[in-house]
């Protein structure tokens, strides 16, 4: 069944392949819920399909008989959505996946890309089901859930093992290998390569993208021949199960053991560190905070560790030439699920003596005005607000939400607002907090303070401007560094300091694209090259360790 999967879905993963190399726009999965291309019924089906969960075991007898049932979720809209998922000792869990691995191994890439395939293509049809299952569990809006959570997660997951399909197969299965002895016949001999998995994966998913986050490296890991543990975060747990789920099905009607995915739910935080320290986890894929992440960097050498940790993303601002396009880009940009993304901006650089637009210049003073007039006009009707907004999923974000306004990171040019979601009347709904502070005020803004809260920093000049943010993302971190420029040669400093710093940059942002977007197959997600992130999504490096190549060899005789 693998091969004819393969098979059938191989002009797909050509067109990936290609996508990856030439890295232009290509999706093969619509990002608009249309009934005409999910089905008329879909929307209603998908939301009913979530909700059913509730109160119930999910599905996963077959991963085994569970020590005992959890439920662990808490919707930040206010739904009652609390599946009981099974708990299994990690023992059982490694065991189970390394008892997986060999068939898994001899599948052969062939077969285990056409399993994948096979399941992403499913997933795309379930997408109103994972959708409203992200949308309840991470308190995402219904679009972002929908595009975030269903297809451009499923590219991300197909970039995945497209990548893994291209390194794979550069490898070829055998070979003749002929060395000229002169006069003497020649020695030959018979190679056979195979490729062979380093070992059990475990992906520990975050609460805020669950699936989205999870896929690249899920999908990596499993192509490249090895069975995964995937660990959701105790919040976002759903969207991860129905997954898992559906990889199990399509494993099963494949004739392999399902347990080569499985789930991992731990009501303790030592059952988690167990497992990823066991021996027999080789690689490790992790989205969340420092803390933690450090941790696995630090404790689990025998593993590899993908992490993607917490940055300070900056924006600066020298010039524009579209001066209510700027704004209105940033409005959307801090708002957009609440700033709850590790692609936000968190930092706002502003010479002193302000910036140069068509009206002229702009104080720093007037800058900040009409950016929180801006995000108020944003949202100031209710269906984009709540749209865009989303819910805040967990309690730390709201406390820091209730600091900031307090001023405890500095005055407070606009704050935070609780709207009420005519919908889902206990949704916790915020907008915004916008803070002032100078340059020299680190302590303030160097710390990454997820969720809506946003720092003007007033730098002295354009140039401490340009330095301060090259020195935030060499020493803090960033996936994501905007810049408003209408100077060539000061665009081409900044290309220099995001080249030393390591960091994707944007110039310029005004109109349909925002910095804390990134697309798949022509986006890099992170590059490995400053604090934030050891890792990309995606890019050769992040598939190509996660296996080996294993030769035999024997002399032909003539």
């Amino acid at each position: 069944m693998s091969q004819e999967w393969f098979t059938r879905h191989q002009a797909l993963l050509e067109e990936a392949v290609r996508a990856i190399h030439t890295r232009g726009y290509w999706t093969p999965f619509p990002e608009m819920p249309s009934p005409k291309v999910y089905g008329e019924n879909a929307m209603a089906e998908g939301k009913a399909a979530a909700l059913a969960y509730h109160d119930r075991e999910f599905p996963l007898q077959d991963q085994g008989t569970p020590e005992r049932w959890v439920a662990t979720e808490r919707s930040p809209y206010g739904v009652e959505l609390t599946p009981k998922y099974p708990v299994f000792a990690v023992e059982t869990l490694v065991r189970q996946a390394e008892n997986a691995m060999p068939a898994w191994q001899r599948l052969g890439p062939e077969g285990r890309v056409g399993v994948l395939l096979e399941a992403l293509v499913r997933l795309n049809q379930r997408s109103m089901e994972v959708a409203h299952a992200v949308m309840y569990t991470t308190g995402q809006g219904w679009m972002m859930a929908f595009q975030a959570g269903g297809p451009h997660a499923q590219d991300r997951g197909l970039e995945a093992v497209a990548y893994a399909w291209d390194e794979m197969s550069r490898i070829p299965k055998a070979a003749v290998w002929e060395k000229p002895q002169g006069k003497n016949p020649p020695i030959k001999m018979e190679k056979r390569y195979e490729i062979v998995g380093r070992g059990v994966g475990v992906v520990i998913g975050c609460g805020t993208f669950p699936t989205w986050n999870t896929y690249p490296g899920l999908f990596a890991a499993l192509a490249t021949g090895n069975p995964v543990i995937v660990k959701p975060h105790s919040n976002a747990v759903l969207p991860a199960a129905i997954t898992v789920r559906v990889l199990r099905d399509v494993l099963t009607e494949a004739g392999c053991d399902p347990n080569v995915v499985q789930l991992a739910v731990f009501d303790d935080r030592q059952a988690t560190q167990q497992l990823v320290q066991h021996p027999a986890v080789k690689s490790i894929d992790f989205t969340g905070g420092c803390a933690f992440g450090q941790w696995l960097i630090d404790n689990c050498r025998q593993a590899q560790v993908y992490a993607e940790l917490a940055g300070v993303n900056t924006v600066v601002i020298e010039s524009t030439d579209d001066y209510a396009g700027l704004l209105k880009n940033l409005a959307f940009t801090l708002s957009l699920y609440s700033g709850q993304m590790c692609t936000t901006t968190q930092a706002i650089l502003v010479p002193a003596q302000g910036v140069q637009t068509p009206d002229g210049v702009k104080p720093y003073e007037t800058v900040v005005a009409d950016l929180a007039a801006a995000i108020d006009a944003f949202l100031s009707d209710p269906r984009v607000a709540f749209a865009v907004l989303g819910a805040v999923q967990s309690d730390e974000t709201m406390a820091r939400i209730d600091a900031a306004n307090r001023g405890d990171f500095g005055a407070v040019a606009l704050a935070s607002k609780a709207l009420t979601h005519p919908e889902y009347p206990n949704a916790r709904v915020q907008t915004p907090v916008l803070i002032t502070c100078d340059e020299n005020d680190e302590a303030a803004y160097l710390e990454e303070r997820f969720g809506p809260i946003a720092f003007v920093v007033r730098c002295a000049d354009r140039d401490a401007a340009l330095a301060r943010a090259e020195r935030i993302v060499r020493e803090h971190g960033a996936l994501t560094l905007g810049c408003y420029s209408i100077d060539p040669a000061y665009q081409e400093r900044m290309v220099d300091a995001s080249l030393r710093a390591g960091v994707a940059l944007s110039f310029n942002l005004t109109d349909g694209v925002y910095v804390n977007q990134s697309a798949a197959f022509s986006d890099y997600h992170g590059t490995g090259l400053n604090p934030a992130a050891n890792a990309s999504y995606c890019d050769a490096a992040f598939v190509a360790r996660r296996f080996a190549v294993v030769q035999r060899r024997w002399h032909v005789k003539e």
